[in-house]
This record gives C-alpha cells, structure tokens and sequence, in this order.
C-alpha cells in the first residue's frame, strides 16, 4: 500500500496569514499548498486532497479558512474532508483563535502563546493565554466532530500577535507550532 502524505492544517488563510505560512514552511522543508489560502478557503476539501497528493515532499500544509463565518463554512468542509481522506495522515492542526462570536470552539492539546512559551490552555486572537482549554475561532468547530482528530494546537493570529509572529522576524510562533507537530508529540507542557 501506498504511503499516506503526511499533512499539518492551518485553520487561516487570509493574505499576512498565508504569506507568513508559506515563509514558515519554507522554513520546515514543507511544501505549503498556496492555492488552498484565501479568505475564504478558495477550494473545496476535493481540490486540496488533489494538490496534496501532486506535492513534492511532506509535510504538506494546507489552509482552511471560514472568513469568520459562525457556520460551518467552506473551510471546515475542506478540513473535514481532508481528516477522512484514506491516502492522508493528519498530522496535526494548528487552530487558529478569532474574535468570532457564537462558535462551540475546539479543545486544545496545547497552545503556543505570543512569546513562543507551550502552555496547557487555549490563547486568544492575541496569543494571550486563556484560562480554559477551548480555542474559539471561525474554522475549528468540525474538528472534534471528526473521528480520532489529530495534535490540536492553538494559536494566535498568524503572522500577527502584536508584531511577535511577524514574517519579517521569520514567523517564530508559527513556526515553532509547525515543529512542535512534526515532534509529534503533544506532552511537551
């Protein structure tokens, strides 16, 4: 049988999210599948799964994106399809916090706040932890309604956090989460 493509899902996708992906990525040895990012997510969970098994090397990364929509958008049906695809291993999902009201939200293995410390709890769209183990954002609701979902960690706005994950300082956050999965690991708190 042939090899499951190993794949991390990022649960962001607009413009400074996905720029700042691709650099981190680069940074992993990934292969970052751009045309997955958009506000929302531009492809269908089809599409993805297409382009992910055409990569040249793993781990994949892929965006999904709900453009803050409280339903479950285009971006959570991409995320599902790609947790129940049989040719693709799921590494890990880094769960993306939004100011989205009226989400059930995902709980998190752990979160990487905004100075790059691993904690327990969830943080917020600041990467400021939280005191509870949920993560709410626009695009992470599906994640628990799927069968055995992968390492879920959490984490601020992508290429933001007060200028501490910014693309021109190499994205530190972001890519310390990108590690942090292919570790595999969730017992590092």
């Amino acid at each position: 049988m042939k090899n499951k493509r190993k794949v991390i899902i990022i649960t962001d996708g607009d413009r400074c999210a996905q720029k700042t992906i691709e650099m981190a990525v680069g940074q992993i040895g990934g292969r970052c599948i751009s045309k997955s990012g958009g506000n929302p997510t531009p492809l269908s969970g089809a599409e993805i799964v297409n382009l992910v098994k055409e990569a040249k090397n793993d781990p994949v990364v892929v965006m999904t994106d709900d453009e803050g929509n409280e339903n479950t958008g285009i971006g959570e049906r991409a995320l599902q399809k790609l947790l129940t695809d049989d040719e693709i291993e799921v590494m890990g999902i880094i769960a993306v916090a939004s100011n989205t009201e009226e989400v059930e939200g995902v709980h998190v293995d752990f979160s990487i706040d905004e100075n790059g410390s691993l904690i327990e709890n969830a943080v917020d769209k600041n990467g400021v932890a939280t005191s509870l183990k949920v993560l709410y954002g626009d695009t992470v609701d599906i994640i628990e309604k799927c069968p055995k979902p992968p390492i879920i960690v959490g984490l601020g706005d992508i290429g933001k956090m007060n200028g501490k994950d910014d693309r021109r300082i190499g994205a530190p956050i972001l890519t310390k989460a990108l590690k942090v999965i292919m570790e595999g690991s969730s017992n590092r708190v």
